[in-house]
């Protein structure tokens, strides 16, 4: 059976297409009442690599219905010219929420950035109270990977009450918001990370094993407990001898398949509900905006 068809592997693409169906009818109900605004995707100079992604989230937006406006700002640009622009945004009651793509030009300081989005405009969950929200169970928006890992483990139809988690990976974005979110949903997390003198000691006794550090195929087969869920989030691009290049991702799906129970494939599985868990925050946050009186999306 090839890893393509294995009713093990967890199809990310179906995933994001059913909630991107739920949202686009929120969406209609929500207009009906006061007018979506639009998503506002910004990226500081031209990428290749950034453009990927924002195709990909410019094509969740519109299967949900929301408008979506991509912005490409000078690469040469100032921290504060970039901050003024943000608070333009925020101001600006037809801006449902702002996208911050990344990589940024190494004289522009990231965080610094992601603190000038307005909390109510974070769909990416990425400002410094957003992330601290999570630690008080507001999760509502929480950063979109990490919320995605999780939905991905609600799609094994485990009860992540009690269940065994072993997040490999503290990235401030992706490790430690996924380990909260899940202890958020009542599980047991233990967080792994690059002074961990066992990661194998610690994934081979988890129900779940989340990874997102950046290594191909770091976790093998002889890691993973028989019947465990595998949640896949690392992105490697690999050169095969033939010198053909192609994405990966931390797990070494091919092998690990043998023993999973579930496994997210890499590329087809945290991504794209990744897109999904984007969009269903700008719904949270159109929600939000109502509430705190502000005018438009």
């Amino acid at each position: 059976m090839t890893a393509e068809r294995d009713h093990r592997l967890i199809d990310g693409k179906a995933v994001q297409a059913r909630i991107l169906a739920e949202l686009r009818e929120e969406v209609m109900q929500a207009a009906k009442t006061r007018p979506v605004g639009r998503l506002v995707s910004i990226s500081i100079g031209p990428s290749p690599e950034i453009e990927v992604y924002v195709r990909g989230q410019a094509r969740g937006a519109a299967a949900a219905g929301i408008p979506f406006d991509q912005q490409i700002w000078p690469a040469e640009i100032t921290l504060e010219d970039c901050k003024r622009r943000i608070v333009e945004l925020n101001d600006s009651p037809d801006v449902l929420g702002i996208i911050l793509q990344r990589p940024v030009p190494s004289h522009i300081h990231v965080r610094s950035l992601q603190s000038a989005i307005h909390p109510l405009k974070d769909v990416e969950g990425m400002n410094p109270a957003s992330i601290g929200n999570i630690v008080y169970n507001d999760v509502a928006l929480a950063p979109c990977t990490a919320a995605a890992a999780v939905e991905l483990v609600k799609e094994t139809g485990l009860d992540l009450k009690g269940l065994e988690v072993v997040m490999i990976g503290h990235s401030e974005i992706v490790g430690k918001p996924a380990a909260f979110l899940l202890m958020a949903e009542g599980a047991t997390v233990t967080v792994c990370h690059h002074m961990t003198r066992s990661v194998a000691m610690h994934s081979r006794r988890a129900d779940v094993v989340v990874v997102a550090v950046g290594k191909p195929h770091l976790i093998g087969p002889d890691m993973i407990k028989p019947g465990a869920a595998v949640i896949d989030i690392g992105i490697n691009q690999i050169t095969d001898a033939d010198g053909s290049v192609r994405i990966v991702g931390d797990v070494d799906t091919e092998k690990v398949l043998n023993v999973a129970g579930w496994i997210t494939p890499v590329p087809g599985g945290v991504g794209p509900v990744t897109v999904a868990m984007l969009i269903r925050n700008a719904m949270t946050a159109h929600k939000r905006q109502i509430a705190a009186g502000w005018l438009g999306g």
